[in-house]
């Protein structure tokens, strides 16, 4: 080192260095003169040594010529853009690598489909010949045990491990304890149906069965939802079904779920059949003795009859007794089900008796008694008394009775014994099972497979060829003698190709949409093409019509699904790639059929109306559209739900209850949408009705003044508006055919009847309009020729009235006068269709308008100490009692009570809360009733936070629902009146 070089303070002032550069280039150069002189030298031998001269390593390198990690275009290539952002955009919400989710949100074991004690191709053979098919609809209230009767008969054909092992008790509780699947129905498939323990989906299952004499028959079962709110469901797979299998708890006896059922079933006409099922409940929980027993499973049958006795339209033919061969007695959870039939034909067997089961079926029910001494049966006891026991009680009841009590109470080598008597064999280790275990294994030896229930089914509920005829001319729409209507009434598979589709279901992952129907005619395939026709269709209209391939067929088995390649007449079959264009329902068609004889199979009859209804809207407003495709989903998978955009943007879900709203939220956010969602208190819908006469004849002009209509508004009686709304009496009748309705049931003049026009707002709406002018007054053929828009202007009013944009209700319009244009050009539809609502509007306001709200009716079930509180909770809700009693057999009271809808929301969980959970209640739409006061009241003062009473309450729900609505407070009349006289006269009149 040079002292020479460096200044007093250690600083270098020598001559400039070379640079790091230099360096390095010059120790590269000095590199490669040694590896080519070591090459000369050294030759490129195996044995060659590396000469290796590495460059000093205290240099000093600044920390901006550093690199770290290798720039984006040693990594990717040239070319490459690189985006530098400065802040990060993920949310923290987000996780930075989102885990793999899998989107599966029901069962479905397609994949591999399981064992059953038949083959696929059996079964799908067997569907190809009507005559062995059986299509049948499960139906009853909740918790009666629908879902486990099916369970019998899936558990009989397919290989099922997990039913053998679960316990027998098929309660709600029990399966939400269960923390496996063991414990779940075959058809609860769907994730929430398992969360809550109760079926809310009607899901077919297609199988083969064998009667008592081995004969196999394919049965299409659908089963369906008990609770209240889900009717809808009930009423598509009785679109499907050609009879219904009632299903009746043995102690709660015939409630409110099963009176709707049938009701539905007669309304369709359906045969109907019973299974009282739990008769074990009659031995373990309430301790019945036999004959006692007897009398509560008579009573159960009686009220069947009764109820099917009150609907219109029935008769004797209807009556359903175990003698007749259409009842069968269950126990679900145990497993076991039998007939009179198949019970005698066991006697018969095993004592060989020289009678046949029919014979011995017949004296085994009513008044029939047996004499043990005379083995004789007589209609009445004995002289001497007791040794006469009644039949159904000798034969059937006291053996069920031994059984149970033998196995219950019995030691091993004592029940061995009894078993073996019996034909009975059993592991060693079965008798280590619990009670109810070895119950459930004992009686499935004792009675076998349910043949009795498979008896029943094929005897009284009538094949798809059978009752093709009374189906068809039912639901069909199109002219009753044409080649397409022909096949349907014949079953015709080589006909013309009519498929009705009643119900869409989801796939596994919600990501497309499946349609079941019902074959009417003709042959379907995958890879056909198809017409899709809407409930909208019309002849001549083709805007509800869709061009449509069938992806894929299959049959559909709930868990699981058959895939065919097509299939015949008389079959449920389950359609993909034809659901683009369907709402609800829809008939699909073969293309070969010309249009001008297209028509479609009538849509649904739903025995309910959407009441209850909430506004929903997204968290983040940019997943709007995701919003409104889950709204489009729900209304595939939800018959009933309804969607509607209000004046103020909001979107409206339409629904029967709580439950129901409930569970489509669940399906909107979890699988349809994938959002978060905002939801708004529920409300209900209101209808507005007239309740007198229009005092005032009051016209309204249209825009260019040369055109006057003349109507004046009136109520009209409930009975006309039930007829309607079940179409007993449709609008496209003829006048001559609506006059002799009108005056036959409800004393119209005929005339009066003749001059209908229409229903509003739709094809069966309760209110009407009818043409009440008189050739001197008016010229009938420019009013035919305007009869059209006049009719859109109705309907445009009554779908949304004046009060609060609500729909109306048992409402009649009049026409008793049209001054119309003499040019066509005049009197066009932008004319008239607006004048006809305002005169539609002002007729309505000058006949005392008034609000009708829906009322719900509650049917409950409470222990007797129970029932003071229960009247407590109905009075705290405008509610009052219309029925109470004790129900026969049993430690429970039945209470029917009417609770205003509007004030329904919790009221399940203040009743479970004021009993302590000992009431069980279901609540439902029953009819609309005027609400007290005038609407139109401004005298009333309405004062916040302060709940109105008695005669404000119209007044209030008024202001509020146009408030919601963003509608302003005043409803005048003014607006809907051109004529400054006539406005006068009509504010004088309501001063």
């Amino acid at each position: 080192m040079d002292e020479s070089n460096y200044d007093e303070f250690g600083n270098y002032i020598g001559p400039e260095l070379a640079t790091s550069s230099e360096e390095e280039s010059e120790v590269e150069h000095r590199v490669e003169e040694a590896d080519s002189d070591h090459s000369e030298d050294e030759g490129p031998g195996p044995m060659a040594m590396e000469l290796r001269v590495e460059a000093p390593q205290t240099q000093i390198v600044l920390h901006e010529d550093k690199q770290y990690y290798p720039d984006a275009e040693d990594v990717f290539g040239p070319g490459v853009e690189a985006l530098v952002q400065e802040e990060d955009t993920q949310p923290l919400t987000e996780p930075i690598v989102a885990p793999i989710t899998e989107r599966k949100f029901q069962v479905d074991e397609s994949a591999q489909l399981p064992d059953t004690m038949y083959t696929k191709e059996f079964l799908v053979d067997l569907l190809g010949h009507p005559n062995m098919v059986r299509n049948i609809a499960l139906g009853g209230h909740l918790h009666h045990g629908k879902t486990a009767l099916l369970d019998v008969l899936v558990a009989a054909t397919h290989s099922w491990p997990e039913w053998d092992a679960a316990t027998p008790i098929a309660t709600p509780t029990t399966k939400m304890r269960q923390p496996n699947e063991r414990a779940f129905g075959y058809t609860d498939v769907h994730r929430l149906e398992r969360q809550r323990g109760i079926g809310l989906k009607s899901m077919p299952m297609s199988l083969v069965a064998q009667n008592t004499k081995g004969k196999s028959y394919a049965l299409n079962i659908m089963d369906t939802p008990g609770h209240a709110n889900f009717i809808d469901e009930v009423a598509a797979a009785l679109r499907l079904a050609d009879g219904v299998v009632v299903v009746v708890d043995a102690v709660e006896g015939v409630m409110s779920g099963t009176e709707r059922v049938i009701r539905a079933a007669v309304r369709e006409g359906l045969g109907i059949t019973l299974v009282i099922n739990k008769v074990d409940r009659l031995i373990l929980e309430l301790k019945l003795p036999p004959e006692d027993a007897y009398i509560k499973l008579k009573h159960t049958v009686e009220e069947v009859n009764s109820t099917i006795a009150t609907c219109p339209h029935t008769d004797a033919s209807m009556r359903v007794s175990p003698e007749l061969g259409n009842v069968c007695f269950a126990s679900a959870s145990f497993g076991w089900c039998f007939s009179l039939e198949s019970f005698a034909a066991r006697y018969v067997d095993t004592w060989q008796m020289p009678v046949a089961p029919k014979e011995l079926a017949r004296r085994l029910w009513g008044d029939v008694y047996y004499h043990a001494e005379r083995r004789t049966f007589m209609r009445r006891r004995a002289p001497d008394g007791k040794q006469a026991v009644r039949s159904f009680v000798h034969f059937v009841l006291e053996p069920l009775y031994k059984i149970f009590a033998q196995v219950v109470g019995e030691d091993e080598p004592q029940l061995r014994t009894t078993l073996n008597a019996l034909g009975i064999r059993l592991r060693k280790a079965d008798y280590a099972m619990n009670a109810r275990d070895l119950l459930r294994r004992v009686l499935c030896h004792f009675f076998g497979p349910p043949t009795g229930l498979v008896d029943m089914c094929v005897a009284h509920i009538k094949s798809p060829a059978a009752n093709a005829r009374a189906k068809t001319e039912h639901l069909y729409t199109g002219q009753m003698d044409g080649a397409t209507a022909t096949a349907m009434r014949a079953c015709d598979a080589e006909g013309p190709l009519v498929v009705s589709v009643a119900k869409q279901y989801p796939s596994s992952d919600a990501s497309q949409f499946y349609v079941l129907g019902r074959i009417f005619s003709g042959h379907i395939s995958a890879g056909q093409k198809v017409r899709v026709l809407g409930e909208a269709f019309a002849p001549g209209d083709d805007e509800d019509m869709a061009m449509a391939t069938v992806s894929d067929a299959w049959v559909y088995c709930s868990r699981y699904r058959i895939p065919v390649s097509g299939l015949g007449a008389g079959s449920w079959v389950l359609l993909s790639g034809v659901d683009a264009s369907i709402a609800k329902t829809a008939t699909i068609v073969d293309t070969s059929v010309a249009e001008a004889e297209l028509a479609i199979v009538r849509p649904l009859q739903l025995p309910a109306d959407a009441v209850v209804k909430i506004a929903v809207e997204p968290v983040a407003p940019t997943e709007l559209p995701k919003l409104l495709s889950g709204l489009r989903k729900i209304g595939k998978s939800y018959p009933l739900a309804h969607t509607r955009v209000e004046e103020s943007g909001e979107h409206i879900l339409l629904g029967t209850g709580e439950l129901y709203l409930d569970c489509i939220m669940h399906d909107l956010r979890t699988m349809y949408a994938e959002i978060d969602i905002k939801v708004a208190d529920p409300v209900v819908a209101f209808r507005e009705t007239t309740s007198e006469t229009s005092a005032i004849r009051v016209f309204g002009d249209s825009p260019n003044g040369k055109n006057r209509l003349t109507i004046i508004a009136e109520p009209v009686d409930p009975g006309i508006c039930e007829d309607i709304e079940s179409g007993r009496v449709q609008a496209d009748w003829p006048a001559r055919q609506m006059g002799q309705f009108f005056e036959a049931n409800h004393g119209w003049d005929i005339l009066a009847g003749r001059s209908i026009w229409a229903f509003g707002p739709t094809v069966s709406g309760p209110n009407i309009l009818s043409d009440d002018t008189l050739p001197a007054e008016t010229d009938r053929a420019r009013l035919r020729m305007v009869r059209d828009s006049i009719k859109q202007g109705f309907v445009w009013a009554t779908r949304e009235g004046p009060l609060c944009d609500e729909p109306m209700r048992s409402t009649r319009f009049r026409i008793l006068n049209a001054d119309l244009a003499e040019s066509a050009m005049h009197r066009g539809g932008g004319q008239l269709i607006p004048a006809a609502r305002r005169v539609c509007y002002s007729s309505f306001l000058t006949a005392s308008p008034r609000l009708m709200e829906p009322i719900s009716f509650v049917e409950i079930q409470a222990p007797r100490d129970c029932v003071s509180n229960v009247y407590t909770v109905i009075g705290r809700r405008r509610g009052h009692v219309t029925h109470d009693a004790p129900k026969p057999g049993s430690p429970m009271y039945t209470i029917h009570a009417l609770v205003p809808t509007i004030d329904a929301s919790g009221f399940e969980t203040d009743l479970r809360t004021f009993t302590h959970g000992q009431a069980f209640c279901q609540l439902f739409f029953d009819h609309w009733q005027a609400v007290p006061g005038d609407p139109l009241d401004r005298e009333v003062v309405l004062r916040p936070l302060e709940p109105s009473a008695g005669q404000q309450l119209a007044r209030d729900f008024m202001l509020k629902t146009r408030r919601r609505k963003g509608l302003s407070d005043d409803v005048s009349i003014d607006k809907f009146i051109d004529d400054p006289t006539l406005r006068d006269v009509v504010r004088e009149f309501q001063q």
